[in-house]
């Protein structure tokens, strides 16, 4: 078990644009992951912008979510889910899913994956 010890904003981590099919307006900033010392999980930041939208896709792993601040929807095994600053979800592996901003801030999530769903 690592004994580090790890504090960081998310403007001390640089933000990349995700591309892909489906992507709209998201940047994504890895927070924690193994290189700090959490073995086998990722905490992310996404920000989305007014209007975009991650892919809807489903994957192998489960993630939690988090929104940090802004308002959106969940999209989540065909049902539309409001989500608002506050909102926890949990999306269990193989289920399709989407977060799309639709609020006039931008809307941020931290989301934690195992280290494979952390590309």
């Amino acid at each position: 078990m690592s004994e580090a010890k790890v504090v960081r904003g998310p403007g001390s981590v640089a933000a990349e644009p995700m591309s892909g099919e489906g992507v709209k307006d998201v940047m994504r900033r890895v927070l924690i992951s193994p290189d700090e010392g959490w073995e086998g999980w990722v905490l992310r930041l996404f920000e989305i912008a007014p209007g975009g939208h991650t892919p809807r896709h489903a994957h192998d792993w489960p993630h939690i979510n988090f929104v940090a601040e802004g308002s959106g929807e969940l999209h989540m095994d065909g049902e539309d889910l409001e989500i608002e600053k506050g909102s926890a979800a949990f999306v269990p592996a193989g289920v399709v899913h989407q977060y799309t901003n639709t609020g006039a801030e931008p809307l941020a999530l931290l989301c934690i994956v195992p280290e494979r769903g952390a590309g």
